[in-house]
């Protein structure tokens, strides 16, 4: 053993060399030309930003090498960030530092290209050409404003004025899942650069449906972009990205865990198309900078389930929207790099309209287990029967909303002293108009002294609920900093920080509550207080974060620790409503606390050798949450982990050849959990690892990777709920194999 460890030592220091060349840097021969006097990424974006808060960055080269399209796959290699593969496209679901939420106001927002998605419902998809990934934790609030109290993700993709060339993906994988992609980026001349991009993918899917025998999961996506970049001068850039995406999904491969078994009998399926149309337009002078960026964004989905999820036929939900968004954020900032004092500031303005119709269709096993029955229970000599089979729970909403804020950070060093102060103030406003409606009947049959039964009298149903709901948030968003700089290769960090997430209404509700009302109708139902159940409040929080980055003299080694505390208010958390109903109600759970650590490290012991890790722990629990029947004081916030893990070994052979560059051998591994799946702490998926590997063969234009993801085979699930009172996982992904061709000309 010792020989073999000694063999490996000198083979390592043998090709290591002097020089620090990373041979995966530019595998490809990309055509890179630097803009050293602007730039259209980061708009935001201050040295502050980074230093000041616990951030996470993945380049292009790590991007490629993961195989990541998607901030869910990239989620894996941030430490407390838990993006789970559940349900459909439109879950979106993000926990961080134990935070989140399953529906409604997501936790991190979302900025692409330096534009904010404005629905999170739009956050799960496929990007093709990603340069970096940057993911900030903590607040982000001051900057970046509503629902980012606990971070953004910045992706931004490749600009035809940095890069040009054409760029080709193609991957298959088992359960014939296939991915293409086509990219060419052009530089006509030296103002003007034009590019874009088609991608599609799709599988048959991982998770058969027992009913019918077909997989619940199948997918198939398209999307395309186009981007446009023109460089009048060297002080004005302006950029218009335009892209398109289209979803056909089953989704919901949910597994009754009293079978062990997916199996239910109605349709299952979500579609999607998406459109984003930005432009940003950048002015640069010697000591300041001037951005706008203005994005037009279109959503148009639909989601069809069979809501109980078994083989029986209880309801169906489908919920169309049609939602068209316009944004503006205008942002000022200092560029000066001599000066003691740095700034920057901006107003942000949004408006959205959103078009929703979202009928219950009750089918006839629903009415009898669930009204008639109950009926019947009650009274026997005079039992019900429905006039017909199924009937409609409808509803249909508008909802406008509006936003505009106001904000600014300076900075200001005192030698390797630098103190932060920003404060944002945020106000919003939304509006629910709503008509929901049932229009069937019954009849009440009379039980003779023989045991037949007469008609005694036809009861009609007709409900109309019509009205509106108006909710607005003012909050001021302070952030106070400061970091102290220990020679060239250490910062020592503290942020104080507030954040929030805005309030809301529970539209998904309205169908449960036509149902309590008809059954309470019939006096065997609960009536709820309709403005109790649809509204919900902001959600606030302040985050006190101390931490440190290092750096070696020779850049081999780089680390990050932090160590957190979340005072929470009004944590808005997803519940089930009283009654025999499947729908989710978000919450307001009083008070809670997050405290946590996190570390990160990336390190080249050799120029072939990297080594890559990082570490979260998050320790969230109620401090105050009592519904009314229970007290969960004391108990862990469900759904979001205690562990994230990741661990990455990547090592580069070179190779002596005309066609053949090197092969780059990578393995990987991803623990998460313990997860508790409700408040009463009594359902949990406990720590859990997979284990991922690939190898690289690259050559003068193109590359082959042979990868596998979760080759352990690890069982493990994703999601966990109860819908009439039955409990449904959502397992995870078992092995998946398969191999990547990337070719660039």
């Amino acid at each position: 053993m010792k020989k073999l460890l000694l063999s490996l030592a000198i083979f390592l220091v043998y090709y290591s060399g002097k020089a620090a060349e990373r041979f995966e840097a530019n595998i490809y021969g990309d055509s890179v030309v630097n803009l050293k006097s602007i730039s259209v990424t980061a708009a935001k974006q201050t040295s502050e930003v980074e230093i000041t808060s616990a951030s996470t960055s993945i380049n292009r080269t790590d991007i490629e090498r993961q195989r990541i399209l998607t901030a869910r796959e990239a989620s894996a290699l941030v430490p407390n960030l838990h993006i789970p593969d559940y349900g459909s496209r439109i879950t979106s679901t993000i926990y961080v530092r134990g935070m989140g939420a399953r529906i409604d106001q997501p936790v991190m927002g979302m900025v692409v290209d330096n534009v904010p998605i404005i629905n999170k419902d739009s956050y799960d998809f496929d990007i093709a050409d990603i340069e970096r990934i940057q993911v900030l934790r903590g607040p982000q609030s001051t900057l970046y404003g509503r629902n980012t109290m606990g971070g953004v993700i910045s992706i931004s993709t490749l600009s035809p004025l940095s890069y040009q060339g054409c760029r080709l993906l193609a991957e298959y994988g088992n359960e014939n899942s296939v991915k293409a992609s086509l990219s060419h980026y052009n530089r006509p001349s030296r103002q003007f650069g034009i590019g874009g991009n088609v991608y599609v993918s799709h599988t048959d899917g991982f998770f058969t449906n027992n009913h019918n025998g077909e997989k619940a999961d199948k997918e198939t996506d398209y999307r395309g972009m186009l981007k446009a970049a023109w460089k009048p001068s060297d002080r004005i850039i302006v950029e218009n990205m335009a892209s398109i995406g289209i979803v056909r999904q089953g989704g919901y491969a949910y597994e009754f865990i009293d079978t062990h078994e997916i199996n239910y009998n109605d349709t299952c399926f979500y579609r999607r198309t998406s459109v984003l149309d930005a432009m940003t337009v950048k002015y640069q002078k010697d000591n300041y900078q001037l951005t706008s960026v203005t994005s037009y964004q279109m959503l148009d989905d639909n989601m069809t389930l069979d809501q109980d999820f078994l083989p029986m036929s209880y309801f169906t939900l489908t919920q169309k929207k049609r939602e068209h968004a316009v944004t503006q954020d205008f942002i000022a900032k200092s560029t000066a790099i001599n000066g003691r004092l740095r700034w920057l500031g901006g107003v942000f303005g949004f408006y959205r309209k959103i078009k929703m119709d979202a009928p219950v269709t009750f089918l006839d096993y629903g009415i009898d287990q669930l009204i008639t029955s109950k009926w019947n229970a009650m009274n026997d000599n005079y039992p019900c029967q429905w006039d017909s089979d199924t009937f409609i729970l409808g509803s249909r909403f508008m909802m406008p909303s509006y936003g505009a804020a106001a904000y600014g950070e300076v900075s200001m060093d005192f030698n390797s002293l630098t103190l932060v102060g920003g404060v944002r103030v945020d106000h919003e406003g939304v509006k629910l108009d709503y008509n929901s409606d049932c229009s069937t009947s019954y009849s009440i049959m009379h039980r003779l002294p023989d045991g037949s039964l007469e008609h005694f009298r036809t009861d009609p149903v007709e409900i109309h609920n019509r009205g509106s709901l108006k909710r607005s948030f003012t909050e001021v968003l302070p952030k106070i900093a400061a970091y102290y700089k220990l020679g060239n290769t250490t910062v020592v960090r503290l942020t104080v920080a507030k954040g929030y997430k805005a309030g809301g209404f529970n539209t998904n509700m309205f169908s449960d509550v036509l149902q309590q009302q008809l059954m309470n109708m019939m006096g065997v139902g609960h009536v709820y207080d309709t403005d109790e159940v649809i509204g919900y409040e902001p959600e606030k929080s302040w985050n006190y974060e101390i931490g440190a980055n290092y750096t070696s003299a020779d850049g081999t080694l780089s680390a990050e620790a932090s160590a957190f505390y979340i005072d929470c208010r009004n944590q808005q958390i997803t519940v089930f409503p009283d009654g025999d109903v499947t729908g989710r109600i978000m919450t307001n759970a009083g008070k809670s606390r997050s405290a946590g650590i996190e570390l990160a490290a990336t390190w080249y012991p050799t120029t072939r050798l990297q080594l890559s890790a990082s570490y979260g722990y998050t320790n969230a629990k109620f401090v105050k949450f009592d519904n009314g029947k229970e007290n969960y004081k004391g108990k862990y916030v469900p759904y979001a982990p205690q562990n994230t893990i990741f661990a990455s070994a990547n090592y580069t052979f070179p190779i002596s050849s005309e066609l053949l560059r090197f092969v780059s051998l990578n393995v990987s591994t991803v623990g998460t959990g313990k997860i508790y799946w409700n408040e009463e702490n009594d359902v949990c998926q406990p720590i859990y690892f997979k284990l991922n590997a690939s190898a690289r063969f690259a050559f003068n234009k193109f590359s082959i990777d042979l990868w596998g993801k979760n080759l352990t085979s690890t069982n493990y699930d994703t999601f966990y709920f109860v819908s009439i009172k039955h409990g449904f996982v959502q397992r995870g992904k078992p092995l998946q194999c398969g191999v990547t061709l990337r070719v660039t000309i």
